[in-house]
């Protein structure tokens, strides 16, 4: 899985471009998380609905497994700089 997830990071990237972002004025990743941040996504007028949840996970999906493999590519280049380094 790690290693899927190391390899498909330039598929996370162009998905969080394109359907990360969409629709693009503005994306709707970024309404929902202003919704969620003001605290009215549980609660208040119009809290979120089943489908608002829906779509702020798939809308939020590219980008986190983006964040999640960018994550892995880096811990790995940390785990073979320390390991060269060692005395030896």
């Amino acid at each position: 899985m790690k290693k899927l997830l190391v390899k498909n990071f330039g598929l996370f990237a162009i998905a969080s471009l394109t359907l990360g972002l969409a629709p693009f004025t503005p994306p709707h990743i970024w309404g929902k998380l202003q919704w969620i941040a003001g605290g009215g996504a549980f609660h208040g007028e119009q809290p979120m609905q089943l489908m608002d949840w829906m779509d702020l996970l798939m809308h939020g999906a590219p980008w986190l497994l983006l964040i999640i493999s960018g994550t892995l590519i880096v811990a790995d280049k940390l785990k073979k700089n320390r390991q060269g380094n060692q005395p030896g």
